[in-house]
C-alpha cells in the first residue's frame, strides 16, 4: 500500500494519495482544483488514479473532485449522507456509512461522522496484504491533531441559525460511536493543520493516532464523563472568525466547481492597458511584493497580495468574483511565476488572472496613509468621524487591542462594509498584529473607494511605542 500526504501550507489543507502499488490503482481524497501536484505523483509511482472522493462540501477551498476525476477519467464519489437537504447537485456516486471502494489489496471504508457538517465522512483504510483491520483513519474536518472540526461553520458562512448546537451534539456522537470504538493504534490522518480557521487549536503534526486523542485531546475527559453538555460549551467557546468567502464556497462546492481543463499560461501586460483597465474597472491589479515594499509605494486602486505564502486565503478576502467581474493581472517577473500565483487563486475560486506586469514602471503611484502609534491619538481627536478597526480575529480583539477599537476581521471587512463608514462619510484607520493582515483589508476597502490609514508597526508597534514611553492608553 502507498499512502502519501499532500499539504497545501496557504490554506493548511491536506489531501492524500491511496494506492495498491500490486494492482497500480490509486485513490485522491479531497483534491485541489490546481490538479498538477497528484497527477505527477501518480505517474511518478506508475499509478492511475481511478477513483476521487471527499470528505465533505468543504467551506475553505473549491474542491477538485470534479477536475480530477475529469482529466483522469475516474470515478467521483462524494457522500450520500445527511438528508436531502445536504446532498450535492453534480453528478457523482454516492457513499454512505460502510460503503467501500476497493483499490486491489486496499480497503477504503466510508464512515459517517457528522459534526462539522451534517454529511461529513470518515475513510477508514485497511490493507489487506498487511492486517485484516484498518490501520488508517482519513479524518477530514473531523478530528484533528488535538482538536475538532468546529461545528458553526454553517451558521458563521453559510448564514443558517443555531446549527452549531446540533453540530456540536453530533460531534460528540461520533465521537463516542465511531472514533473512540476504534483501536488505539489507527493512525489519524486529518485535513487541516496549524492555521486553519476549520478549527480553534488544530496542531502543527501532520497525523496522531486514536490512543493518543483518547488519553490527551481536551474533549476526552467530557467524553469519559459523558459529559455532553460541557463538551458542547468548551468546543462552542472562542472558535475563530470565518471569512466570509467561506459562504461562496458553500455554494459552489454544493453546485460543483466549474471545470479549469487545461490551462494556458498569463499573458504579459503593459503598463497602458492596466492604466486604462483600471480607470474603467474591467482590470484588477494585484501587487505581489511584501507589505514594507508596498507601504513605499504602490499603484492607486491595487491589491496588496504578499505571493506567493497565504496568496489564496488573501486573494478570498480582497476580491469578490459573485460582484467584480474584472480581469486580475499579477505583478510577477515572468509568465511561470504568475501561473504558480494563478494555482492559487483558483483554489478558492478566483479564476479571473488571465495576465501579468513585470514591473509598475510607468503607472501611476503613491504612498499609502499611514500613521505613526506616536500620533494616533491626535489623528483621532483631529478626526473623530473615523473608526479605528482592528481586522485581527475576534480571539486576538478579545486578548488585547488599541482602545476604542471595534473588530472586523480582514477576511470579512470587504463584505461586512456596512459596518463600516460610507467613503463620504469618514475614513477607517486599521490595523492587524504585525501589518500584513491590514495591508490586505486596507487596500481592498481603498479600492471599493474607502479611505483607510493603516496604523505603521501595528498592533505590536503600537504595544511597543505604549511600553518605550509609559504612555497611558486613550479610550
Amino acid at each position: 500500500m502507498l499512502l502519501e500526504r499532500l499539504y497545501d501550507e496557504d490554506l493548511s489543507q491536506a489531501s492524500y494519495l491511496v494506492a495498491c502499488q500490486d494492482s497500480g490503482k490509486a485513490l485522491v481524497v479531497d483534491p485541489r482544483r490546481d490538479i498538477a501536484d497528484y497527477l505527477d505523483l501518480a505517474r511518478h509511482h506508475g499509478l492511475r488514479i481511478v477513483a476521487v472522493t471527499e470528505t465533505h462540501v468543504h467551506a475553505d477551498f473549491l474542491s477538485g473532485t470534479r477536475e480530477l476525476a475529469a482529466a483522469t477519467g475516474a470515478t467521483a464519489y462524494v457522500s450520500g449522507e445527511g438528508g436531502e437537504d445536504w446532498q450535492y447537485d453534480f453528478p457523482a456516486e454516492r457513499l454512505h456509512d460502510g460503503d467501500t471502494i476497493e483499490l486491489g489489496a486496499v480497503t477504503i471504508t466510508a464512515r459517517h461522522t457528522p459534526g462539522h457538517t451534517p454529511e461529513h465522512l470518515s475513510f477508514l483504510i485497511t490493507d489487506t496484504a498487511f492486517a485484516p483491520s484498518p490501520g488508517y483513519l482519513l479524518s477530514g474536518d473531523f478530528v484533528f491533531a488535538g482538536d475538532l472540526g468546529r461545528p458553526d461553520l454553517l451558521d458563521e458562512a453559510a448564514g443558517m441559525q443555531d446549527t452549531r448546537f446540533e453540530g456540536a451534539r453530533q460531534l460528540f456522537a461520533s465521537l463516542r460511536d465511531v472514533f473512540l470504538s476504534l483501536p488505539d493504534h489507527v493512525q489519524v490522518l486529518p485535513g487541516h493543520g496549524a492555521g486553519s480557521a476549520c478549527g480553534k487549536a488544530l496542531g502543527a503534526v501532520p497525523s496522531t493516532t486514536v490512543g493518543y486523542e483518547r488519553s490527551f485531546a481536551w474533549w476526552a475527559p467530557h467524553l469519559a464523563a459523558d459529559d455532553e453538555q460541557g463538551f458542547i460549551d468548551e468546543l462552542l467557546d472562542g472558535q475563530p472568525d470565518a471569512h466570509a468567502y467561506f459562504g461562496r464556497m458553500k455554494r459552489q462546492n454544493v453546485l460543483g466547481p466549474a471545470l479549469l481543463g487545461e490551462r494556458t499560461l498569463p499573458r504579459r501586460v503593459d503598463a497602458s492597458e492596466i492604466s486604462s483597465g483600471m480607470a474603467s474597472g474591467t482590470i484588477a491589479l494585484v501587487d505581489t511584493r511584501p507589505v514594507a515594499a508596498v507601504h513605499e509605494g504602490m499603484v492607486p486602486g491595487a491589491l496588496s497580495i504578499p505571493a506567493p505564502g497565504k496568496a489564496a486565503s488573501h486573494i478570498g478576502w480582497a476580491f469578490d468574483p459573485e460582484s467584480d467581474d474584472a480581469e486580475i493581472i499579477v505583478l510577477a517577473p515572468d509568465a511561470e511565476t504568475a501561473a504558480r500565483i494563478q494555482d492559487h487563486f483558483v483554489r478558492v475560486g478566483i479564476d479571473a488572472l488571465g495576465g501579468y506586469v513585470t514591473s509598475l514602471e510607468g503607472l501611476e503611484q503613491s504612498v499609502p496613509q499611514r500613521v505613526s502609534p506616536a500620533d494616533l491619538d491626535q489623528l483621532r481627536s483631529s478626526r473623530p468621524e473615523a473608526v479605528l478597526l482592528d481586522v485581527r480575529n475576534k480571539s486576538e480583539h478579545s486578548a488585547g487591542t488599541i482602545p476604542g477599537a471595534q473588530q472586523l476581521s480582514a477576511g470579512r471587512a470587504l463584505f461586512h462594509r456596512e459596518q463600516l463608514p460610507a467613503p463620504t462619510e469618514g475614513a477607517v484607520i486599521a490595523f492587524c498584529q504585525s501589518g500584513l493582515r491590514a495591508s490586505v483589508a486596507a487596500n481592498a476597502l481603498r479600492r471599493a473607494g474607502h479611505e483607510v490609514i493603516e496604523v505603521d508597526g501595528s498592533y505590536a508597534g503600537w504595544s511597543r511605542w505604549q511600553q518605550e514611553n509609559d504612555a497611558p492608553a486613550r479610550g
